[in-house]
This record gives structure tokens, C-alpha cells and sequence, in this order.
């Protein structure tokens, strides 16, 4: 069987999508860009150089999450949106993060994430799959680079694969190509068939990666984090404290946590921190396009009289997604904590121009007031993480690099794991709060592992992920306790209440029903739906 029929548009076209990719070069030093007319289906399987350009291509389709515009660019932020954290104010996103929409196999959020997610990773692990299988049979090739192409291109198959497990559950994986792929998929994969897969792509990627690579590309270091996720979702917590520990601990890694806080997202995001970075620079070519990531995430502050946009502040933004009162609850407990400081999080605006120059905006305050609308829409304490430095002020769309793996969640792995195994969790989970400038813990618990990774990880797209791995009690709790801002938004009570409308079911996303008619008429979709 083959995986043809997962998507509309690549079973009538494959060749032409890859023409339109691997033409562009992601990052520098990644490859020549080759004209189109010196592209064809010989060049790109037949030839060391047509599939190094194969590998590009991937980088390529994994940034377009991030900047397809459907509804205000919620490809990047809809993770975010759906978790524990987040108070979803407005717009498309709003629905999705509140569960009005995207919870039936029919309605329309359920339609843009099957083109957001299921028909995006999908595309990925099918196109990685035919590098994967002309690479091995290749002639006239060294084995060390054939090894790197085939490494790179497992890593992006498995992350693709275990992000659809992860959201769908119901998922069809594969390792045959494309070619004469016609035959009708009746049943989705068992999960040692997909663990399987996981497991021996991010085992052969580890074995031949380099720790060091140009900055963008994923190393031995991203697939040891990933594989240490997977571990995880499967129980296995010897491996995943045995992969997080190569990383933080591993004699060659050149990994370490940035000294503070205000280092960690400052700058380009190159530093030992980072383990895969999407790069987008409108100046290079294939360098990526724009993206509303950051806007999403901070008010309109700018509304105000006598305050600017500015980069200072973080950027002109959206107001569709903010930090809820549990979030920054969290966070203020111990009140020298600096992930609210300003790093990661902005409690606070400041007049730009005008007679109050410099001094604190206070126009709603004390809250909560009569006019608490406005309030989260100009004045709330919004996210900063993906704000760009010298990002176009002016606009809600900038580029900016987009972290997406960093070794602070590989240190929140490692206690987990350890907890869940042997040895001492405490030194993993304090590198993380001593960084924050947080006190200590005398002992490690689920929910101490729980709490932390809502501080240092928040909208960094994995809270909903740990939810679900953490099991069907722990996300109907958190769900239903804290999603949303409760009675501090009375106008999103009832019905637009995330609290009210979760259900148990949603634990897994609905697959859309214009994806089950392409599978067989046996296929399952997900329970409850």
C-alpha cells in the first residue's frame, strides 16, 4: 500500500510541487540554486546534487506551517491556541482555541487543519520517503554524504509521522515510495508499526548526523532530542533520560543553556541552546516568506493614545492569542522569576510620545475593569517570544527566525525521565529555575514537571502534546480548570467558554471527512467523533 491517496493534490502532481521547491536554497551554504529548466525527475533522483536539493525542498515545506496565511497565519499558533495556557480572544483562532470549531470531522476549522497539519506532514514524510529510497540505491555517491541525505530525510519523516500520531492517533505510516501508488488504505497502522518507524529513522539520523551543522539544518543533537519524545510517548524512560542526556551531557554536544532569560529568543535564536531553527529571511532565497507568529501573540497596545508599535515593546501586534491568569500564576509565584520580566513574557506597557512619555500605561487599571474588553485587547500581558528586534513595526507581518526545539525542554525531559526511572531529577529541573532566577525545588513531582514546562515552554507549540502524553485524566483536568480566562472575560462564558466545551474525545483531533473519502471505507476515524 502507499500513501498516495492522503492527499488531494499530491497524487495528481508530485513532480511539479517538487520543481516549485527544490529550486530555492533555505539556508546558506545549503546548496547553488539550480535553474528550473535544469530540473527533472532524473536530476532530483538520480543524482547526488538533485537529491541534496530534495533535502532543501524539506526544510522548505516544513516553514510553510508558519507562513500560510490562512486565517490570520493559525497554522503557527493553533497548538498554542487549544492548551491550558492560552486565552483565545478573537478571530478563526479564537474558535479553534475555545473548541467551537475544528470538532467534527465536517465543519471548516476541522477543513483548514487538514491542510494546515494532516495533508502537510503527510506531504513531507512522502516526499522524504522518495529521497530515502533513491538515495539507497543510488550509484556514484559517496557513502558518507549518501548517509547524510538519507539521516536528514529519516529525521524529517519521523518528525512528520510523530507529529500526525500526536494530533490524529488514527494515522497511516509507510516507507514505500510514491511510484504506482494507487491502492486504497483500509485501516490505519498499529502503533508498533509507527513506533517502529520512529524509533529506526531517528536511530539511523543520530548515526550519522554531525553535531554541528550550518545553523538551520537539524544535527545529531535535534534527532537525540526528538527520539528522547518519542521514548517518552512510548513509556520508554530509560531512553529518553539516555537521548536527553547525550545532548546535555554528551562529551562531543556543544549544547548549554544561555546564561539568562533575555538570551534565550534575543538575536537570530543562533546559539547553544537552539536545536532546530526555522530560518526566514525574505533576503535569501528560498529564505521564506512572512508570517503573523508574533502578532498573534501581543495585544494592540498601539491603540492607546500616546503609544507606538514598537520593537521595543514586541512589535505590532494581533491580540488573538494571550497568556491566561493560571499562565501568569504560574509564573508569579515566586516573584523573582524572570520569564515575566520582560523576556518572555511583557506585564506592561509604556507611553512612546505625548506628555507621558516613558511612564506606565494605566488606562484600564486597577483590573479588573468595567471596560475589560479593551483591556485584553490593548493592555493584556501578551507573549514576546517570537518577536523580531528589527522586525517592520509597522506591520503585523515580519519575518524572524522561529524556534522550534531548544535544549530547555531536552533538561525538562531529562527530570521526567529520571523521576520516572533512576537517579536524581532535581539538578535538570533547577538548571531550568536557577536560569529564571527562581528558587530551587526540594523534590520533583508530575505536577512540578507540569508546572515548569508551562513557564519555560508556553506557546512554544508542545503544551498540548505533553497534555495528551501525560494521559486522558491530566488533560481533562487542566482543560477543564484552567483553558480560557473563566469569569475575568464574562463575554466568552457559556458556549465560548473552552472549560465548558472540551470534551474527553477531543484528546484526539477529528480527521476531516474530505481526507476519509480519499482512504477506504474501512478506515477509522477517531472516537467520539
Amino acid at each position: 500500500m502507499k500513501t498516495l491517496l492522503f492527499y488531494r493534490e499530491t497524487k495528481y502532481s508530485f513532480f511539479l510541487v517538487l520543481i516549485s521547491l527544490f529550486t530555492l536554497s533555505s539556508c546558506e551554504d545549503f546548496l547553488e540554486e539550480q535553474p528550473t529548466t535544469e530540473i527533472d525527475a532524473n536530476y532530483i533522483y538520480s543524482s547526488e546534487a538533485g537529491l541534496k536539493s530534495g533535502i532543501v525542498g524539506l526544510y522548505s515545506l516544513e516553514r510553510e506551517r508558519y507562513e500560510t496565511g490562512t486565517e490570520d497565519y493559525m497554522g503557527s499558533v493553533l497548538m498554542s491556541s487549544r492548551s491550558d495556557l492560552a486565552f483565545s480572544r478573537t478571530g478563526y483562532t479564537g474558535l479553534m482555541g475555545r473548541y467551537e470549531r475544528g470538532v467534527s470531522p465536517i465543519d471548516q476549522g476541522t477543513n483548514f487543519t487538514s491542510s494546515l497539519f494532516w495533508d502537510h506532514y503527510y506531504s513531507i514524510a512522502t516526499k522524504a520517503t522518495e529521497i530515502i529510497n533513491a538515495a539507497e540505491v543510488l550509484d556514484d555517491i559517496e557513502e558518507e554524504s549518501r548517509n547524510q541525505i538519507i539521516a536528514e530525510a529519516k529525521f524529517f519523516r519521523a518528525h512528520s509521522y510523530f507529529y500526525l500520531y500526536r494530533m490524529y492517533n488514527n494515522i497511516y505510516v509507510t516507507t514505500q515510495s510514491l511510484e504506482s501508488a494507487f491502492d486504497v488504505i483500509n485501516d490505519k497502522s498499529s502503533e508498533e508499526e509507527i513506533f517502529t518507524l520512529l524509533n529506526d529513522d531517528l536511530t539511523f539520523a543520530i548515526a550519522n548526523l554531525e553535531w554541528t551543522d550550518t545553523f538551520g539544518r537539524i544535527t545529531k543533537g535535534t534527532a537525540k532530542h526528538v527520539k528522547a519524545k518519542v521514548a517518552m510517548w512510548q513509556g520508554d524512560w530509560i531512553e529518553a533520560k539516555n537521548q536527553a542526556l547525550g545532548v546535555i551531557e554528551g562529551p562531543d554536544s556543544p549544547h548549554s543553556l544561555v546564561s539568562s532569560t533575555a538570551d534565550v529568543f534575543a538575536g537570530d535564536r543562533n546559539n547553544s541552546e537552539s536545536l532546530f531553527v526555522i530560518q526566514r529571511n525574505n533576503e535569501l532565497a528560498g529564505g521564506g516568506g512572512l508570517n503573523m507568529m508574533n502578532a498573534n501573540y501581543v495585544t494592540q497596545y498601539f491603540q492607546i493614545s500616546g503609544i507606538e508599535s514598537n520593537n521595543e515593546q514586541g512589535g505590532r501586534g494581533f491580540s488573538r492569542i494571550l497568556p491566561n491568569r493560571y499562565l501568569m500564576g504560574l509564573i508569579a509565584e515566586d516573584p523573582n522569576d524572570t520569564r515575566d520580566d520582560d523576556t518572555y513574557f511583557r506585564l506592561k506597557w509604556y507611553y512612546t510620545s505625548g506628555s507621558n512619555f516613558g511612564e506606565e500605561v494605566d488606562n484600564y487599571a486597577p483590573f479588573p475593569s468595567t471596560d475589560y474588553q479593551n483591556y485584553y485587547k490593548r493592555m493584556h500581558p501578551s507573549c514576546i517570544k517570537f518577536a523580531q528586534e528589527d522586525g517592520n513595526q509597522d506591520s503585523y507581518l515580519i519575518t524572524g527566525n522561529i524556534l522550534v526545539y531548544r535544549l530547555a525542554e531536552t533538561y525538562l525531559i531529562a527530570a521526567e525521565a529520571i523521576m520516572n526511572s533512576t537517579g536524581n531529577p532535581l539538578p535538570y529541573i533547577n538548571a531550568i529555575r536557577t536560569r529564571a532566577n527562581a528558587a530551587p525545588l526540594a523534590s520533583v513531582s508530575q505536577q512540578d514537571i507540569l508546572d515548569e514546562r508551562a513557564r519555560e515552554l508556553a506557546f512554544e507549540g508542545q503544551r498540548w502534546f505533553t497534555l495528551k502524553r501525560m494521559g486522558q485524566a491530566v488533560i481533562d483536568f487542566q482543560m477543564t480548570n484552567y483553558a480560557g480566562d473563566g469569569e475575568f472575560f464574562p463575554a466568552n462564558l457559556g458556549s465560548k467558554d473552552p472549560r465548558e466545551n472540551w470534551m474527553p474525545h477531543f484528546i484526539n483531533w477529528p480527521i476531516a471527512q474530505r481526507d476519509l473519502d480519499l482512504l477506504g471505507a474501512g478506515y477509522p476515524q477517531n472516537d467520539g467523533y
